[in-house]
């Protein structure tokens, strides 16, 4: 446990974070597809390992690793070694979180935990399935609320196992198509400066491959996984009333 803060202190203070950015993806993208041409399965052992690392520092970086799978692998396998890498990190910051330093974590995240913690207590299974399918939180902050909110390890497991797959592969997807929007978005950006605009921008923006259907999509199964604990309020309702009238 110790080790992994340690690791995650250094790796903040190297400022390795700074490499996950879309715009150092854009810049390497035709070195990384050679390498990963010429060496496919080292290649893919570093990507696992390097997401499951990243998650387990808390990087705010899994979106783009995700993309990057999908770009250098393709959608499909891409998005299965970045649903399993993610799961791996995350088991990571659960188990450090469990630990004498999750009193320290938990005053470190401030309020924003305090509101999740709250969800767990009546169905700690439906509520972490929303959570994972509709990523409204950071990453990292769920795994956290998991493990204080007295989640055990298997259900978060397999909760974030099951939960992250449509998002991932959403986002794996996206990633298999990144060269095409960059490409648009050169091309974009060439005419609009042919005419002479001043700001016309130059980076690629995440939320341009987050389409509107996209989200919407993440949000109705996040809506789904929810009904369960619906479900139970009524009834544990339902049994109150009956029992205060009888």
């Amino acid at each position: 446990m110790l080790l992994l803060l340690a690791a995650m202190a250094l790796a903040y203070a190297l400022g390795l974070h700074r490499y996950l950015s879309l715009d150092a993806l854009v810049e390497h993208r035709a070195a990384l597809g050679r390498f990963v041409a010429e060496n496919r399965v080292v290649a893919l052992l570093g990507f696992a390992a390097a997401y499951a690392a990243s998650v387990a520092l808390s990087f705010p970086g899994a979106s783009l690793l995700t993309l990057l799978g999908g770009f250098l692998f393709g959608a499909w396998l891409g998005g299965a070694v970045s649903v399993v890498a993610a799961t791996i990190g995350a088991i990571g910051v659960f188990l450090v979180a469990r630990s004498a330093l999750g009193e320290a974590l938990q005053r470190r995240a401030g309020p924003a935990l305090t509101n999740l913690l709250s969800g767990f207590k009546s169905d700690a299974v439906s509520y972490l399935l929303f959570l994972r399918l509709v990523p409204a939180f950071p990453f990292w902050l769920v795994n956290l609320a998991a493990a204080l909110g007295g989640v055990g390890l298997a259900v978060f497991s397999w909760t974030t196992l099951i939960g992250i797959v449509p998002g991932t592969l959403a986002l794996s997807f996206a990633g298999k198509g990144l060269d095409s929007v960059i490409e648009a978005q050169a091309e974009a950006r060439a005419a609009c400066l042919a005419r002479g605009a001043a700001d016309c921008g130059g980076g690629l923006e995440l939320s341009r491959l987050l389409t509107p259907e996209l989200i919407a999509g993440l949000v109705l199964l996040g809506c789904v996984a929810l009904i369960p604990m619906i479900w139970r309020r009524i009834s544990n309702h339902r049994a109150a009333k009956q029992g205060g009238s009888s």
